[in-house]
């Protein structure tokens, strides 16, 4: 039943004027519909809605991810817009000037992955990742 259907995350925000601005403006993305304490954005593959929360973002792990097919320029135009990016020392996970090499992935997406970090402007943890393909 799900296998068919669209995929849309969620991700809470306790400032939407804020969350917006950020998304604006570090990411390029504007909302396509808006409600009260609620936008909903669109991009390539699936879409996502920030809505208006007093619940708290553990931040611990990532809540949405974008697949791109250069992670360095990605990265590099985001940091360029004032975007942060995370920086991990762990053990299986070091990033280099923001970017991990992961290995392993999904088989049929490659022999592993790149991926980078970021916390919006409401502490939710978003990654963007680039297959790393044979």
């Amino acid at each position: 039943m799900l296998g068919k259907a669209k995929v849309a995350t969620r991700l809470p925000a306790k400032d939407l004027d804020r969350a917006r601005a950020f998304y604006s403006e570090k990411l390029g993305l504007d909302p396509v519909e808006q409600r009260d304490g609620g936008l909903r954005y669109v991009c390539a593959s699936g879409e996502f809605a920030i809505f208006i929360s007093a619940g708290t973002q553990s931040g611990t792990h990532t809540q949405m991810g974008w697949e791109v097919e250069d992670i360095e320029a990605t990265v590099q135009e985001l940091r360029a817009r004032g975007v942060k990016f995370e920086e991990y020392d762990l053990p299986g996970l070091k990033t280099v000037n923001g970017i991990a090499e992961i290995a392993g992935n999904y088989t049929s997406k490659g022999v592993g992955e790149r991926g980078a970090w970021f916390r919006d402007s409401e502490g939710n943890l978003l990654g963007i990742g680039q297959p790393v393909r044979a």
